[in-house]
């Protein structure tokens, strides 16, 4: 038996409740390139639990079990979260999460902050801002950026 870690690599996981879990899988397996981690499923196929990896961060997701509480975007008339990735190619993958079902809220563009960032709704009711950095820009820079652009 292994020593046990109390708190594990990567310690901040996000975990998304969905209405079909299954489906929402092979979303982020296809859309994000995502990698399947393991699943836990009931006999009917209801996953009560799967976590999944994107590069070098993991999440976890469920379908929904509205008798715990737990249920996702869609059912409760949305969310105020979202899940910032960065991806090679910003706008490769938002073209590919659009054609496997995703919403563009904002088209990719690039930011004052560094990055060219767009942001979609995933077909499960979670938002993601996905995005590539350009450069990389200190917090000063991001500062005068900002400034400039509110006053211009």
């Amino acid at each position: 038996m292994s020593a046990v870690h109390k708190v594990p690599a990567g310690c901040l996981k996000p975990y998304l409740v969905v209405a079909d879990a299954a489906r929402a899988i092979t979303f982020y397996v296809q859309a994000l390139g995502a990698t399947e981690l393991f699943r836990l499923a009931e006999p009917n196929g209801k996953i009560g639990h799967a976590e999944l990896r994107i590069g070098d961060s993991e999440f976890m997701l469920a379908d929904e079990y509205p008798d715990f509480g737990a249920l996702g975007p869609v059912s409760i008339g949305g969310t105020p979260v979202a899940i910032h990735l960065y991806v090679a190619d910003v706008d490769a993958t938002m073209a590919r999460a659009e054609a496997l079902g995703a919403t563009t809220l904002r088209a990719a563009k690039d930011e004052f902050y560094g990055d060219r960032c767009g942001m979609l709704t995933d077909p499960f009711g979670h938002r993601w801002h996905i995005a590539t950095r350009l450069q990389e820009v200190t917090p000063e820079q991001m500062q005068r950026r900002w400034s400039e652009a509110l006053s211009g």
